[in-house]
């Protein structure tokens, strides 16, 4: 039986309300569109979050087996200041302020992007596609959704009919929102005039003469909307129906909303089975927000460099920290909170460390050990199966860091175990700790360097200890332990420890 027909998924779809048996359209293939971000600014603590917990998903789905063409899109065009049709498109905005070209500022932000991710561990996606490479399949779209009768154009601009859609299908299903008072809530906007109704969206819009990002149409030089662009890029990539939708809860309300609507009366089919989204980020209890001036960008965090840090804190302590909570709760951030997370990092990678360096050595099985073993391996498919629930897993790898600290200690000696059950922990637990949640020794490149330094001043202290020269044996344990580094003596030699 493979993994993922032992331990079947669940997960929360936000289309129902309810969680779900995972059952994907093809049984060994997943399609995942996540909605990337908008590259005209650094991206921020908040995004991040969204793309590890999705990263983490990927990673399992992989782990267990899945074939899985994940779809994550780069919006370079198209999204507006109010994200409602009205204001300037943000990247042409930016270009205008720092007198570059769009695409300029496009790729200094795309690849800011990606030198974060890269910093957090974050795998590349299968497909990246990006708004202005897709231009010619949102204009047919467009062109789709005229011809259907559910679209109609004034003065170059082309509008999605939610009134018409909404008598033969329904709009809100996915935010629960009832068009109804849709139509009677909200504020009115320069181009309000142009809608047959309030709470009809832009799918094309004219350009103004100072726009700068503008296209031919067959409605005159314009841009796409924001919403239609994730529904051409992630179903021409993904097909009409397609597994898992991801994003930011932000994004609920009204771009997937939106996009749910534009494929049905595109093409008659919802186009995603499964909807998933992560919730936001609090400081200290408020939300994470520029105005409040408590939002945080990943360098601002490595440095320390903000008025509410009282240090700095590396990538991986914050992928770790992000794990600690199930990807759709609210994480707040606090210092204490940080400076917790990072313990718990150092002691997982201590075991890691350990787990990686252990080598069988037949014993006497202990039968209840072994079924304990068995059960945490278990544990940490079931958590990860329920929902994706890494704080759940992180439970249980910690329970099994106890075993390989007893194991180094001599305690629980690893010849309790059979062979096949200890080389299933030593994989899964490493497995789980790299290949799932994705988190990795820090400082690689330096980690041989510090290792041999370490080590050469054991030695000296050996030595020192040998000469009965005890004044020198206590000022290097002294100075390693002022430097982080614990060493402790035992019957096999002195071992150390960077706390």
């Amino acid at each position: 039986m493979s993994l993922k027909e032992q331990y079947p998924i669940t997960l929360y779809n936000t289309l129902t309300k309810s969680k779900e048996k995972f059952e994907p359209i093809h049984p060994d293939r997943v399609g995942m569109y996540v909605c990337g971000p908008t590259v005209y600014s650094d991206v921020h603590l908040g995004n991040v979050r969204t793309f590890m917990s999705f990263d983490m998903i990927y990673r399992y789905l992989l782990y267990i087996g899945y074939k899985v063409r994940y779809v994550r899109n780069i919006t370079d065009v198209g999204h507006l200041e109010n994200d409602a049709d009205e204001g300037e498109d943000k990247i042409a905005k930016k270009a205008r302020l720092e007198q570059l070209e769009p695409m300029e500022i496009v790729q200094h932000y795309t690849n800011g992007f990606h030198d974060v991710l890269k910093q957090f561990n974050l795998l590349p996606p299968s497909i990246e596609p990006s708004a202005t490479g897709h231009i010619m399949e949102q204009i047919e779209m467009v062109q789709d959704l005229l011809d259907k009768g559910l679209a109609y154009e004034v003065n170059g601009s082309v509008y999605f009919d939610v009134t018409k859609y909404d008598e033969k299908h329904s709009y809100g299903k996915l935010s629960g929102r009832k068009i109804e008072e849709m139509m009677e809530s909200g504020r009115m906007l320069d181009s309000q005039d142009e809608k047959r109704n309030k709470i009809d969206f832009a799918i094309w819009k004219k350009a103004s003469p100072s726009h700068i990002m503008r296209w031919n149409s067959p409605w005159g030089e314009g841009f796409p909307g924001w919403h239609l662009e994730c529904t051409v890029m992630s179903t021409k990539y993904l097909g009409e129906t397609f597994d898992i939708h991801g994003g930011g809860m932000d994004l609920l309300f009204p771009h997937h909303e939106c996009e749910i609507a534009q494929s049905v009366a595109s093409t008659g089919k919802d186009p995603v089975k499964y909807w998933l989204h992560t919730n936001m980020l609090t400081v200290n209890g408020q939300k994470m927000s520029k105005s409040l001036g408590n939002s945080f960008l990943p360098q601002e965090l490595f440095a320390g460099e903000h008025e509410l840090l009282d240090r700095g804190y590396s990538a991986m302590v914050v992928r770790f920290f992000n794990l600690q909570s199930h990807y759709s709760s609210t994480l707040d951030f606090s210092n204490e909170a940080l400076t917790a997370a990072e313990k718990g990092y150092k002691r997982l990678m201590e075991g890691y460390r350990i787990a990686t360096g252990l080598s069988y050595q037949a014993g006497t099985v202990d039968t209840e050990f072994e079924a304990k073993i068995k059960q945490n391996i278990g544990e940490l498919f079931e958590n990860m199966s329920d929902d994706f629930n890494s704080a759940k897993t992180l439970a249980v790898l910690f329970e099994l860091t106890t075993t390989m600290n007893n194991f180094k200690a001599g305690n629980n000696q690893v010849g309790q175990l059979s062979e096949a059950t200890f080389n299933e922990l030593i994989k899964h637990y490493t497995g789980f700790i790299t290949d799932v949640l994705g988190l990795k020794e820090e400082q690689e490149g330096n980690q041989q360097l510090v290792s041999g330094v370490v080590e050469m001043l054991i030695k000296l202290r050996n030595d020192a200890k040998a000469a009965k020269n005890y004044a020198l044996t206590d000022k290097i344990r002294d100075d390693l332990k002022a430097l982080g580094v614990s060493l402790k003596d035992g019957k096999e030699g002195t071992e150390y420890t960077i706390d």
